[in-house]
């Protein structure tokens, strides 16, 4: 499988990102398509640092970004085509969930905010605890509901940043699902994630970050074969060193 292609809904071309002397990000280069792409690479890869990039959040040191042949950044009309949903909770314990949903309608200038809640809030499944405070929701319930003020406005790119942090198992399921459906009706959808094994549940396609670039591109089968060529560093701690060593040799 391969994301190049004249479809392609983004384009990331040789883009570095660097802050002072660190680089963040450096001659990154892919195309993504309708559908789920996952990104996947371990804390601190750049991964949420390309994603800012990409809904123009952050500045390109180097290199372009387009969204539908158009640059995102300051772009207003773009941004309205886009929901962004960041690793890090911005909700308010005490606001209800359909509060929360609805204030994220009028920032995005929805023109019937009602009806657009509570399609969003039907889409994840909420109806039932849409009008109780988000504080008494559990870490997946806020997640879903997080979910919904991301596609209030019905957005046609979906960018989620390790959205099924803290989620247990079945919440997991759940989100998975709805994600494939989302994707069934023509969206784009990137997802980042630091577990391979998470990634491989949902995502088509695969965008492997290590240190800022693009270790490997493709299916499943490419990136596996690309983390078995990788180098792994194996520390052993104990208390009786001579004993592990003989037990080794």
């Amino acid at each position: 499988m391969t994301i190049n292609g004249s479809d392609a809904v983004i384009k990331v071309d040789h883009v570095s990102r660097w802050f002072g002397n660190v680089v963040s990000v450096s001659d990154v280069t892919f195309d993504i398509r309708p559908g789920i792409t996952g990104l996947l690479g371990p804390n601190g890869a750049g991964k949420t640092t390309l994603l800012r990039m990409i809904t123009g959040l952050a500045e390109v040191s180097d290199g372009s970004i387009t969204v539908f042949g158009e640059s995102v950044r300051n772009n207003s009309d773009l941004y309205r085509r886009i929901g962004v949903m960041s690793e890090h909770e911005t909700v308010y314990q005490f606001m209800k969930g359909r509060e929360f949903v609805k204030m994220m309608a009028r920032l995005k200038g929805v023109a019937d905010i009602d009806m657009a809640a509570d399609r969003a809030i039907g889409l994840v499944d909420l109806a039932d605890a849409s009008l109780r405070p988000m504080g008494t929701y559990s870490r997946g319930m806020r997640q879903r509901m997080r979910l919904a003020a991301t596609l209030v406005h019905e957005p046609e790119i979906l960018i989620l940043d390790e959205p099924l942090n803290g989620a247990d198992p079945r919440q997991r399921v759940y989100f998975q699902s709805l994600l494939k459906r989302l994707a069934a009706e023509g969206r784009t959808i990137v997802i980042s994630s630091h577990i391979l094994e998470e990634v491989e549940r949902i995502a088509e396609t695969v965008l492997l970050i290590v240190n800022g670039k693009l270790a490997a591109s493709g299916d499943f089968h490419a990136i596996r074969a690309a983390l078995d060529e990788r180098p792994y560093h194996v520390r052993l701690l104990s208390d009786s060193p001579r004993e592990l060593a003989s037990a080794l040799v």
